[in-house]
């Protein structure tokens, strides 16, 4: 009898344990969550009065970032203003979004939109590679409210965004085109080189404009070159650095009331409340002196560097004329090519719808400086040239110039090569 009711007594606690593993955890099922989790997010989007500020960082360029401003509607609209360039920063856009539950609580921008722009496979859209424009994303899980943000991460290319609800002002500066975009006029500097004055320092500044960034270059006490790299964003007053540029002894966030002056080539502003310029400079102030040669190398074996649009110089655009060659597509430097001794800057062109590499000059292994140049040495030419062969000559004779160059990384493969003669002649190399 004994032994029946220990028997008894375990299926009956064997049961029970059962029965309590079976029992909801949760008073909702999943759907019921997910679905209320979606209705708190919808509520948040809709209901800030003064709309939302948003930051993208796309993945594609370190330390990139864009800003945005959104204004959610309860059918599903989006009106929308963005930095990307002078016309999205003043032209309101509107297009659709969703709430939705994909395996988390995901925001999608489901057709194209100022979002949409920093992924475009077209490079000619954004500046970045073919095939995946800057790896941005239009696509977001919802990572959580903290406070007055929203934390996003982006589902394909798992960029980083924040929404940010916006005040009163801030909508008002907005709506009424308050955009300061007087930093753009960086690219109408004569000279590559731009020097930073603030708090009684310099930098040199290199600026990517398409894509948001920029990198501080200085030298401390000891002599010792130091960079900074960080996004920038456009304001109603100036720009915004994200994460704000520091040397370890000031920190600056951005600068305030721009104002470009075409006639000295300064611009002005205000950072921490002083006085700041930046103004063009002849000469690097710390040149990265391994530039030169990594450039080099990292174009070699079955790759080359591409560079359509020739030389700038003294402030024109392919100065030297190379677009109007007959059929012209692109001008590409070959270091090594095809495993010969020598280098090749060679003119891609285009006959019948077929690309072919048809000639070029040629060039010995270039010589590396100790204080950060490289230069280059005529060596001969490869296939028939065309019969006006004045862009392709004065090209030559620029890269061959005695003065050597300087190379400036501005991407993972995009470098500035800049003439060391006065920094009025660059041209810009990637893949």
């Amino acid at each position: 009898m004994r032994k029946y009711l220990l028997c008894l007594i375990l299926i009956i606690a064997v049961f029970t344990a059962c029965k309590k593993e079976d029992d909801p955890v949760f008073d909702q099922s999943p759907d019921a969550r997910i679905t209320a989790t979606l209705n708190k997010y919808q509520q948040e989007l809709v209901n800030a009065p003064y709309g939302w500020k948003g930051l993208i960082f796309p993945k594609g360029i370190p330390r990139s970032v864009f800003s945005f401003y959104f204004k959610f509607s309860d059918a599903n609209r989006v009106s929308m203003f963005s930095d990307f360039d002078a016309s999205t920063s003043t032209t309101l856009k509107e297009s659709s979004y969703r709430l939705k539950a994909l395996q988390q609580p995901c925001l999608l921008f489901d057709t194209y939109s100022y979002v949409h722009l920093l992924s475009d496979p077209d490079a000619g859209v954004n500046g970045g590679a073919y095939g995946a424009g800057l790896s941005s994303d239009f696509e977001f899980s919802l990572d959580g409210i903290s406070g007055d943000t929203i934390k996003l991460t982006g589902r394909f290319n798992k960029c980083e965004a924040y929404l940010v609800k916006a005040t009163q002002q801030e909508q008002a500066d907005y709506i009424n085109l308050q955009r300061n975009r007087d930093f753009d006029h960086i690219t109408d500097f004569i000279n590559y080189w731009k020097r930073f004055k603030a708090g009684g320092k310099q930098y040199d500044i290199i600026i990517n404009k398409p894509g948001h960034f920029i990198m501080f270059v200085w030298l401390d006490e000891g002599g010792v070159r130091h960079e900074f790299v960080t996004g920038f964003y456009y304001t109603p007053r100036g720009v915004a650095f994200a994460p704000a540029f520091t040397d370890g002894q000031q920190t600056i966030a951005g600068i305030e009331n721009i104002a470009w002056d075409p006639a000295n080539q300064v611009i002005k502003g205000i950072a921490n409340g002083e006085n700041v310029t930046i103004t063009g400079s002849p000469q690097p102030l710390a040149p990265e002196k391994e530039g030169p040669r990594r450039w080099w190398q990292q174009g070699q074996g079955i790759s080359y560097w591409v560079a359509p649009a020739g030389f700038r110089s003294n402030g024109v655009e392919d100065a030297f004329g190379i677009s109007n060659l007959p059929g012209y597509y692109f001008m590409g430097f070959w270091p090594q090519y095809d495993g010969s001794p020598y280098d090749l800057l060679g003119f891609v062109t285009v006959e019948d719808n077929e690309a072919a590499l048809r000639y070029g000059p040629a060039f010995r292994d270039p010589t590396f400086s100790a204080d950060g140049k490289v230069n280059f040495t005529y060596y001969g030419y490869l296939g028939e040239f065309p019969a006006d062969q004045t862009p392709i000559t004065r090209t030559r004779l620029q890269l061959t110039d005695a003065s050597g160059y300087y190379l400036v990384q501005i991407g993972p493969q995009a470098w500035d090569m800049v003439s060391a003669r006065d920094g009025k002649t660059w041209i810009t190399w990637f893949k």
